[in-house]
């Protein structure tokens, strides 16, 4: 089990994260734009070049990071620019999680196998933190 941090970002993410690794070092484990994520996916021709995806290993911790798009979300401001990523053991595991926190929040993407091989959902619990759970171990029940 790990909590990680991720930030949002309105168009900026590449620009924060070069900067975070000039500062801490390392090298990006993932970085994806939007236009390298399926074909269905609701992002406007001009969001497509945006980062959907980037991660940055920090010591025993992973800082990740997205652009936000107004053709699939209101642009982030302080305050609303972060969660909390929580990493299960198991699919099992990340829905015992995410039922917890989601009980009187508010469920953004209920858990389902994502596109990019992992068990995936978001929430904001009722305290109004966000947080996406995950596991990546896909192929466990």
């Amino acid at each position: 089990m790990k909590i990680n941090t991720y930030l949002w970002f309105n168009e900026d993410c590449l620009e924060a994260f070069e900067y975070y690794r000039s500062v801490f070092g390392g090298e990006f484990t993932s970085c994806m734009t939007f236009r390298d994520g399926p074909d269905d996916l609701p992002v406007a021709e001009e969001d497509l070049d945006r980062i959907m995806h980037i991660s940055l290993p920090i010591g025993s911790n992973v800082l990740m990071g997205s652009d936000s798009c107004d053709s699939i979300g209101p642009p982030r401001v302080m305050g609303n620019n972060f969660s909390l990523c929580f990493e299960a053991e198991s699919k099992v595991h990340a829905d015992e999680i995410f039922e917890k926190l989601s009980t009187g929040g508010k469920v953004l993407y209920p858990m389902d196998d994502a596109f990019w091989g992992a068990y995936y959902g978001k929430l904001t619990d009722k305290f109004g933190i966000n947080w996406d759970i995950l596991s990546d171990q896909s192929h466990q029940q």
